[in-house]
């Protein structure tokens, strides 16, 4: 494959500042987009940036809670003002409402709600137009094996959001097809800040959930998630969409 075959292309990555959405940015910039990472934390971006500036690349961070509407319509037309162009939308921000069902609050429930498919929602819609004008373009949507676990105690609302946003996804593709874009769905395991938290406070559920991993260990998020969505973002898979790709070692039957 060649390594630059994002060259030219302009990608946005929510959640861009840390652990996955960070390692998507590094693994799409080292294909040669330019990214736009997109975040609430200006010094986190500017982490990334100072990584992606450093391997050569082109990096520009934005401020924006992903929760804001407004913040959200105007945060990309800043981006295409910036960089002229939107060729890829990685949507990866997420507040995560863990918890049995009598523990997660509404207001919980409507944070990940509001972080997760509605937010995706919106940015799909913002950067639209900008795909479609390019007539190439790809959306990346995370997902969450959680969706698929054996067993759902203590995630019920977590993977309440996450499969609503597989379903936007399905249907992006289904109508937006004819516009040269399409929709993905990724469900990676990675070492993530959320993933760390959870395995220091749940130290023997996390070591019982590695073994259920056929490839005994947590995903590397630059070499083994943002590799692999620069990969889906290429030439070599235009025809496919709609699709979820389970970047989890095999752990979760998603067939």
């Amino acid at each position: 494959m060649d390594n630059q075959h994002l060259a030219g292309k302009v990608a946005v990555v929510t959640g861009g500042g840390q652990g996955v959405g960070q390692g998507i940015a590094l693994g799409l910039a080292a294909r040669g987009a330019a990214v736009a990472v997109i975040g609430r934390t200006a010094s986190k971006l500017d982490t990334t940036k100072a990584l992606i500036e450093g391997e050569g690349g082109r990096c520009e961070g934005f401020v924006c809670d992903v929760k804001d509407a407004d913040g959200i319509a105007s945060t990309v037309a800043a981006v295409a003002e910036r960089f002229g162009r939107i060729d890829i939308l990685v949507n990866n921000a997420q507040q995560v409402p863990l918890g049995t069902l009598m523990d997660v609050s509404d207001d919980r429930f409507q944070v990940g709600f509001s972080s997760g498919p509605l937010a995706t929602f919106r940015f799909m819609k913002a950067c639209h137009p900008h795909l479609k004008q390019t007539g190439d373009g790809i959306i990346v949507n995370l997902t969450s094996s959680t969706t698929k676990r054996w067993d759902m105690a203590g995630f019920g609302a977590y993977a309440a959001v996450k499969s609503a946003i597989v379903s936007l996804t399905r249907a992006a593709a289904a109508e937006w097809g004819v516009d040269g874009i399409r929709a993905l769905t990724i469900a990676p395991h990675a070492e993530s800040a959320g993933l760390k938290w959870w395995i220091e406070a749940n130290p023997e559920e996390a070591a019982a959930f590695f073994q259920t991993i056929p490839l005994r260990r947590i995903g590397e998020c630059r070499d083994d998630i943002g590799v692999a969505v620069a990969a889906l973002c290429g030439p070599e898979f235009r025809y496919l969409t709609g699709a979820t790709i389970p970047l989890d070692g095999g752990q979760a039957n998603f067939t």
